[in-house]
């Protein structure tokens, strides 16, 4: 049995399809994980749920009065406030005191931060950026965020919206409306709803015989995809060919930002990294300035069960002084 490390807190990953949640040990052994549908009739629904889990989980690990405190992920959180502020892919309308319903119901120190930048504090932490100082975490799921650590220190800015870079538009998708409100946003490409975008319109203008075609449009998921490509459909392979350079092209703007020695890539989307990781380094060689042409390496999440963004929640309590 591996020993655990006190103290333990609690991180919780407030996803665009799965809420994730988890007590962790002071070195990042995940002591209890559980995890739900975050879609639910209201905020308030979903904090009940989470409260009945979190207490569930204590009770069940008899770690009962040994929870230093709670970390939360979610999009679009003021770290500043604790509230979420006009997420997009979320179901609830905003803003959201989310800090505070969720310590109301638990009598615990809360804490929430970006999502994204929860995932890049678990990625230094305990993954693939262990050791890096340069580096940006890119969280491709229902959308698409980043986490961006700069000389050792994660950017944060004002409210803690600093390194939105699935919010940044390029012209390859000038065509696609963004749910923020603008047209050309990089998540309208490369997230899970920009992958089935993208095979839509490639099965629709092509007529090449492919395994998606038996399966109905409503049904079709970029999971389904990306078994399709693995087993060597190839249409669905050029689905991920085009996701992937899309991505490259895109890294080769962010890495004049902080001129990174990593760019690794989290989340569901993630998963094909063998489909995406190649076409974005070529892209990224093809379109990055030469002072970064073959200096940044390309990398999936380094953590087992990609737990990167509730394992940098959970340090967050750690961290709040």
């Amino acid at each position: 049995m591996t020993p655990l490390y006190p103290p333990f807190t609690i991180g919780v990953d407030l996803g665009g399809t799965n809420t994730v949640l988890a007590i962790v040990d002071s070195v990042g052994h995940i002591v209890a994980i559980d995890s739900f549908p975050t879609a639910t009739p209201d905020i308030g629904t979903w904090a009940d749920i989470l409260a009945h889990k979190i207490k569930d989980m204590i009770r069940t690990s008899d770690l009962d009065g040994h929870i230093k405190g709670i970390g939360i992920g979610a999009p679009c959180a003021n770290a500043v406030t604790g509230s979420i502020e006009a997420a997009t892919d979320l179901p609830w309308p905003s803003p959201i005191p989310l800090a505070n319903m969720v310590q109301a119901r638990l009598q615990l120190p809360t804490v929430v931060t970006n999502d994204a930048n929860a995932a890049a504090i678990g990625e230094m932490t305990y993954g693939a950026a262990a050791g890096m100082k340069n580096f940006i975490v890119l969280t491709l799921g229902t959308g698409v965020g980043a986490g961006v650590v700069c000389d050792g220190h994660l950017l944060s800015g004002t409210r803690g919206f600093a390194g939105e870079l699935g919010h940044v538009t390029f012209p390859f998708a000038a065509d696609r409306p963004c749910g923020c409100g603008r047209s050309g946003c990089l998540q309208t490409v490369a997230s899970a709803k920009g992958i089935l975008t993208t095979a839509r319109h490639l099965l629709s203008v092509s007529s090449e015989p492919s395994s998606l075609r038996g399966i109905p449009e409503e049904k079709l998921t970029a999971k389904d995809i990306c078994e399709a490509a693995h087993a060597g459909d190839s249409l669905a392979k050029e689905i991920y060919e085009y996701t992937g350079h899309c991505l490259g092209k895109a890294a080769a703007e962010f890495a004049a930002l902080t001129d990174p020695e990593a760019i690794i890539i989290f989340g569901g989307v993630a998963n094909a990294g063998d489909l995406l990781l190649p076409p974005m380094r070529d892209a990224f060689s093809k379109n990055a300035l030469h002072l970064y042409r073959d200096r940044v390496r390309f990398l999936k999440s380094g953590l087992e069960g990609a737990n990167a963004a509730v394992l940098g929640a959970a340090s967050l309590p750690m961290m709040k002084r």
